[in-house]
């Protein structure tokens, strides 16, 4: 049975192909934000954003605040890390992150007292340029998920013809609820945001997409879209299908406009920016105190969780102290996410940091992590229909498997955004992802010669 929506709020403008429908198991959407305590220390790697890693403007030693530098780079494509509790630098050396790589991170020594960096205070922006240049210095990256700098996507060269800011409040991943919170509790946040960013960066209008499954959303956000200060009705509130993977951008812009972003391509190449609803509102908050991206809000769920939550944790915080702060392990967990089920990364343990760009942990016992056995490709072709992307998956493993890179260019690897929704539909277990990024990782290597 269709749910019946308020008054006014609009329906996608083109449905996109392909996707899957998956369990929602939104099991902590009810349940408020909950700060957590300064923990005793914090981990805070210079590389948490795509792009150029931060070099540390600390040394071991010095006494920090809430909000101070801590590191930087020259590098465009890169944002700046704060300190995100007060106290002293301890350490500063290598450290495993979580997809293997090491980089570069400040240990900081809580003194417990949270202290604000003096000097801290609201920036002056008045222009699009002081607006980009106040989003470059609060750290602000993708809270999404994807984790690219802010201050890169804004900064849109003024010929670009740039006319839709398409907020995402998808949020499409299962278990995942903290964007879905973000709109319930801080929904005056979200309106400051969306206008601020459409008066200086000029978008002529703004949709705000939800998928259908959170009706509250939509009753709290209509207020933002009905606003008296939107006297030209520019601002929309636009409901999408339950269908992973809606929030991926390409598939936000194609909803929310009906364009087609090409492959290689970007959505502003198609006059589009998309923004995350909790970087929108970060965005507002920051304009208003001056104080940077240091802490963020996770979904802490999965069947090996003794007290689901959603809980906000300053950056660096160890993934251990927050699962004991959600009561601990009910049972031995089989499989560690950070991020969703369907894009999550996996983890060997419980001892590396939160990055700005995580949105959750999940953690599941043995009988909810099990794998499909894998069996012999039977040609059903559901995989090729499932991908948003209209690629060949089968075609794609077979070129990986032969290192045919003419056939892997003509098949468009490239293109695959890993939204996991082949290997989530095959019958035989396939391992397509996988296979995938191996395909990727000739095409690099071969290009590299």
């Amino acid at each position: 049975m269709a749910r019946k929506l308020p008054a006014g709020v609009l329906s996608a403008v083109k449905k996109v192909r392909g996707g899957v429908k998956v369990s929602h198991h939104k099991n902590t959407a009810e349940t408020e934000v909950v700060r957590m305590p300064a923990p005793a220390k914090v981990v805070i790697p210079m590389q948490q954003h795509i792009g150029a890693p931060c070099e540390p403007v600390v040394k071991v030693g010095d006494t920090v605040a809430v909000g101070q530098l801590i590191g930087d780079t020259d590098k465009y494509v890169s944002a700046p890390i704060h300190a995100s509790v007060s106290g002293t630098v301890t350490a500063i050396g290598d450290i495993k992150m979580p997809n293997g790589t090491m980089a570069k991170a400040v240990t900081i020594e809580s003194d417990g007292e949270m202290r604000l960096w003096e000097g801290i205070k609201p920036p002056v922006v008045e222009t699009r340029e002081d607006l980009i240049k106040a989003v470059r210095e609060s750290g602000l990256v993708g809270l999404g998920g994807a984790g690219f700098p802010t201050h890169v996507k804004l900064n849109f060269p003024a010929d670009k013809n740039i006319d839709t800011l398409v907020v995402n409040a998808a949020e499409c991943e299962p278990f995942i609820t903290v964007d879905y919170r973000e709109c319930m509790e801080n929904s005056w946040d979200i309106l400051a945001g969306v206008y601020l960013l459409k008066d200086l960066l000029g978008f002529k209008q703004v949709v705000i997409a939800v998928e259908d499954n959170k009706p509250e959303a939509f009753k709290v956000l209509k207020n933002i879209a009905d606003h008296e200060v939107d006297v030209h009705d520019e601002v929309k509130l636009m409901v999408l299908e339950s269908k992973y993977p809606q929030g991926a951008e390409k598939m936000m812009v194609q909803s929310a406009t009906g364009r087609r972003v090409p492959p290689g391509k970007l959505p502003a190449d198609v006059g589009c920016v998309v923004m995350n609803v909790a970087s929108v509102a970060f965005i507002a908050r920051y304009v208003k105190t001056g104080k940077p991206l240091v802490s963020r809000s996770l979904t802490i769920d999965g069947s090996a969780i003794k007290e689901p939550k959603n809980v906000r944790v300053p950056v660096g915080t160890s993934i251990s102290e927050i699962i004991d702060f959600c009561g601990g392990f009910s049972t031995d967990p089989c499989k560690i996410l950070t991020g969703g089920p369907m894009m999550g990364l996996a983890i060997v343990g419980t001892d590396l940091p939160v990055l700005k760009q995580n949105n959750a942990i999940l953690a599941f016992a043995q009988g909810d992590a099990v794998l499909k056995p894998e069996t012999d490709c039977i040609r059903c072709g559901r995989c090729a229909a499932a991908c948003p992307m209209s690629l060949m998956p089968t075609n794609i493993v077979r070129a990986a498997k032969t290192k045919d890179v003419s056939m892997l260019k003509t098949a468009g690897v490239m293109v695959c955004m890993e939204c996991g929704s082949c290997a989530f539909d095959c019958p035989a277990g396939k391992p397509l992802v996988q296979h995938m990024r191996l395909a990727k990782a000739i095409l690099r290597e071969e290009g590299n010669k």
